[in-house]
């Protein structure tokens, strides 16, 4: 499974991957908010996957683990 940082005011926020279809990926997002878990399942356009990356938006990342190290 492939994770992703998001660029945001909390560097703990995440993506991964869940289905990759042919015009784009079903993603789970996860964003800490005071505390708790806030959780996305939502479509992602390859075009717009992809400009996230290209701008630095997203950043790929090994594992979630590697997001509470740089926290």
């Amino acid at each position: 499974m492939d994770f992703y940082k998001i660029k945001s005011t909390n560097p703990a926020d995440y993506m991964t991957i869940v289905r990759e279809m042919e015009d784009g990926f079903i993603v789970k997002i996860v964003r800490n908010r005071d505390g708790y878990e806030e959780v996305i399942t939502d479509f992602l356009s390859k075009t717009l996957f992809e400009s996230c990356l290209r701008t630095g938006y997203i950043e790929k990342v090994t594992s979630v683990r590697k997001l509470a190290v740089n926290a």
